[in-house]
């Protein structure tokens, strides 16, 4: 059966195509985007503070390392085989690089309803696959310009509002830790799901504004949309695996990998590169990548992660 938070999205979606007048209220839409970051960040920050850092340095080094492989695989496939200009290119590439909270959030929501471990520091990994793609989407796109404002690029990309959230949010588990927490829980832990159909019920409607974009821009975006997710899914699985995560968190990875950016990268990419088209790299991660994944692809990178560790022997 479809998970009921699958099926808010899908209604909104359905609503929103269907030109319906529904619409969640800007406030309600950020109050509910600020509890979802905050609660991810503060669950895994909870767990962080039983395990030493310097045993996590080596993985946030690759994982950093994924992040940048990530674009550069994703830029010479939309700028050769789908002959964008150089700068739409880099910043649709800086889009698949990086990773998507919403569908971080259906992840986290898939693997607690089925009772799967995994990696309690997947969220500080979120916050490591953000930054570099980020980065490298700009470098391609303008080369070491000297007009572009490193600065503000930085404060845009460390001190945004999904970064910040999440990062604040990691704080507060890791100091104040599980029982401090507790009296918090009604709100943030028992009201996650809730408040993550809401949000996706506000995220098929916004999908519903960026199908048209498809029908002038061909079909190029939709196989891009579906294959790049799935071979970023394999390095991010293999990589998982290769780290030596559970399956859960083989998964967790490769989810993060498949997801694109819509909130953080399109932001930095309005400052550093105003010259690249948003629409297009808008149409193709949540008109396309962000329901495959959150609809069929989380199911099928599970099923990755079993195979791979089945594969390798983990």
């Amino acid at each position: 059966m479809i998970d009921p938070v699958i099926l808010f999205f899908i209604f909104g979606l359905s609503a929103g195509l269907l030109r319906s007048e529904l619409r969640l209220p800007p406030a309600i839409y950020d109050l509910v985007s600020i509890m979802l970051l905050l609660t991810i960040g503060m669950k895994g920050g909870i767990e962080l503070a039983k395990q030493p850092f310097l045993e996590l340095l080596p993985q946030m080094l690759v994982v950093i390392a994924l992040g940048i492989v990530l674009p550069l695989i994703a830029f010479p496939l939309l700028r050769y085989l789908g002959r964008f200009s150089r700068v739409d290119a880099a910043s649709i590439a800086a889009h698949y690089g990086s990773v998507s909270m919403g569908t971080f959030a259906v992840a986290v929501a898939y693997m607690s309803a089925r009772g799967i471990y995994y990696e309690e520091q997947m969220p500080l990994f979120v916050v490591m696959l953000e930054i570099p793609a980020i980065l490298v989407g700009i470098v391609i796109a303008k080369g070491f310009s000297k007009q572009t404002n490193w600065a503000q690029v930085g404060h845009e990309v460390l001190l945004g509002k999904s970064i910040i959230l999440m990062i604040g949010g990691l704080l507060i588990g890791w100091i104040a830790g599980e029982e401090q927490l507790a009296s918090i829980k009604p709100l943030f832990f028992d009201l996650f799901k809730g408040i993550l159909a809401l949000f996706l019920l506000e995220m098929g409607l916004i999908t519903s504004k960026h199908v048209g974009s498809l029908k002038k821009y061909g079909p190029f975006l939709i196989v891009f949309g579906i294959s790049m997710p799935m071979l970023s899914a394999v390095l991010g699985a293999s990589t998982g695996c290769l780290l030596g995560f559970s399956v859960g968190g083989t998964a967790m990875l490769a989810i993060l990998a498949a997801s694109a950016s819509y909130i953080a990268v399109p932001a930095a990419m309005r400052i550093s590169v105003p010259e690249a088209n948003p629409t297009l790299s808008l149409a193709a991660s949540l008109g396309i990548t962000f329901p495959f994944n959150v609809v069929i692809g989380i199911p099928i990178y599970y099923a990755m992660a079993e195979y791979i560790h089945a594969f390798f022997g983990a």
